[in-house]
């Protein structure tokens, strides 16, 4: 219980408390984007170095070098390995050969039930995802949800395409494709929407992503006013 008679004292515990809350405000977020990206190297690490041979492994290099007494830290090789290897794939997709060669695989997966389903799943995701002319995910909305007076954020995605795109056509003239995330953003919804009932607004993706992870405690800074 603090002691009425000693203001001096409760001034100071109060003092203590403020710089401590604004000491955790500034390290918790290096501390934790710090923690985040050190195990993300260290998860793809561990994937990537067991299917390196053993000749070439970052210690064994190392150790032919500097001898075997010599250690140094070696994380992130993985991560290295995996952009090179990458642009290298990438590189070679581009060819008559490499193309040729993705067909072939993607035949042969198309002959496997369980696999095929994957594959195209996500193939379709990454080639939204990635693809310089049709963007995903540019505009922030509003949109009534769960149900009529309850406004969620949402994501507008690309518009309908194929057979959904007839059988919406016949509900109304113009719908939209909406992601609403869910708070913390490990899951979410795909909604249709008519377009003229959702709310463009002029938030950005980034900041209406961390509004939503945040549970709504974290709002996008007001934009400068131009001089």
């Amino acid at each position: 219980m603090t002691d009425p008679h000693n203001p001096h004292r409760r001034g100071f515990l109060g003092s203590l408390r403020a710089s401590f809350l604004t000491g955790l405000v500034v390290v918790l977020p290096v501390g934790l984007t710090i923690y985040i990206v050190w195990a993300f190297i260290g998860w793809l690490d561990g994937w990537i170095l067991p299917l390196i041979p053993a000749y070439w492994q970052p210690d064994a290099v190392i150790g032919r070098w500097f001898g075997p007494e010599y250690e140094f830290p070696v994380r992130g090789v993985g991560v290295l390995v995996f952009l090179i290897v990458t642009i290298i794939i990438g590189w070679l997709a581009k060819g008559i050969i490499g193309r040729s060669v993705i067909r072939s695989g993607e035949n042969l997966v198309e002959r496997m039930p369980v696999v095929r389903s994957v594959y195209s799943g996500i193939k379709q995701v990454a080639e939204t995802f990635f693809n310089k002319k049709d963007k995903s995910f540019d505009k922030v909305v509003l949109v009534e949800f769960p149900r009529a007076g309850s406004w969620a954020l949402g994501f507008m995605s690309t518009r309908p395409k194929g057979e959904l795109a007839e059988r919406l056509a016949a509900i109304g003239p113009d719908m939209s494709a909406v992601f609403v995330g869910l708070t913390p953003f490990t899951s979410g919804m795909l909604l249709f929407v008519p377009t003229k009932d959702l709310i463009v607004m002029d938030m950005g993706v980034d900041d209406a992503a961390k509004l939503i992870v945040s549970g709504g405690l974290v709002y996008p800074m007001p934009k400068e006013p131009l001089v």
